[in-house]
């Protein structure tokens, strides 16, 4: 996405680090470029209100529950090997979290193990 003006500071690294400047995840320097390039980029901007109005949707939703450190490191850590474009680990967060929340009633267990 761009607008087709040159910038100082690109578009791509913008969209790149856009979580970062939503969540204050930046040094003050970097977030003062951001808004400068907002102001001069309306495709960027309107990607920022688009991504900025959903994070205030699910923190009005879901807000209440505080995220578990190692998750929150873990989710991030999956973040930078998608951005790097290495390949996820074979131990997959919602394979985990699908053996995880088996149902306790005996039920798509095998017969053999039921008894």
């Amino acid at each position: 996405m761009s607008c087709g003006e040159p910038h100082e500071t690109d578009c791509s690294e913008v969209l790149d680090h856009l979580y970062e400047f939503l969540d204050r995840e930046m040094p003050d320097s970097d977030c003062t470029k951001f808004e400068t390039h907002f102001e001069e980029c309306s495709p960027c901007l309107e990607k920022y209100g688009l991504e900025q109005a959903v994070k205030k949707l699910v923190k009005r939703c879901c807000g209440h529950d505080d995220v578990p450190s190692d998750l929150r490191a873990k989710v991030m850590g999956r973040i930078e090997l998608i951005r790097a474009g290495e390949p996820l680990p074979a131990s997959d967060v919602t394979a985990t979290a699908t053996a995880g929340d088996a149902p306790a009633t005996g039920q798509d267990v095998p017969a053999t193990a039921q008894e």
